[in-house]
């Protein structure tokens, strides 16, 4: 039998999906964001414990997650909310509306590769507009690499609607979340000079000290 601390770089956290010696949990909070969240995750998105989808579900108080089998025929209405407006978030949308009220706002995100959610788009195809929204900057999900400068996770697109609907303290709160989930995997990985890189242009150190010289090598 394996020793308990053997065990615990093994065996994965039910809650934060990683191995239990960098399990963040201490760290989750429940954000409140007064937007309507809803996440369309490929079924094979759904078994990765990376997704940043399964993040939202966890931090974003609220957040529903539905699971996109190819082939079946979704519902709209268990997903969407006759008294708000949906908006898609797809890189081929079109601009969001320069004002908007985020009470009446539901945000389907489509939570898979480029190939997956361009089926799950085909397949929610007029429930409501299909908003691209303006992502600048470099992806700060280091856990997967990004095919071209301009690609962004799941959550970091939340993150981009969070700011143009002006929720900055909502914002800041999920981007903080991602960065804990992402200096936790880097460390889980082995990769110590990359999370050491990463913590350097991160809050997670300012904001959760205790826990980060908890996660950092023994």
């Amino acid at each position: 039998m394996g020793s308990r601390a053997t065990l615990n770089e093994t065996l994965r956290c039910d809650r934060c999906r990683l191995l239990q010696r960098w399990c963040v949990c201490a760290g989750l909070e429940a954000i409140q964001t007064g937007v309507r969240v809803d996440v369309l995750m490929h079924r094979r998105e759904f078994r990765r414990p990376t997704s940043t989808g399964h993040l939202i579900q966890r931090i974003v108080a609220g957040a529903r997650q539905h699971v996109f089998e190819p082939g079946r025929l979704l519902d709209p209405a268990a997903i969407r909310d006759p008294q708000r407006d949906l908006w898609i978030l797809h890189p081929q949308g079109d601009p969001p509306p320069v004002e908007a009220d985020p009470a009446r706002v539901q945000m389907l995100l489509l939570d898979g590769n480029w190939g997956e959610a361009g089926a799950m788009a085909r397949a929610v195809v007029g429930w409501g507009r299909r908003v691209r929204l303006p992502m600048t900057g470099s992806s700060r999900y280091w856990l997967r690499a990004q095919r071209q400068q301009a690609e962004f996770s799941t959550v970091e697109a939340l993150i981009f609607a969070l700011g143009h609907l002006g929720l900055t303290g909502p914002q800041a709160a999920v981007q903080r979340q991602l960065e804990l989930q992402v200096y936790a995997g880097l460390l889980s990985r082995g990769q110590k000079v990359q999370a050491a890189r990463y913590l350097v242009d991160s809050p997670v150190g300012a904001v959760w000290p205790e826990l980060v010289r908890k996660l950092g090598p023994q």
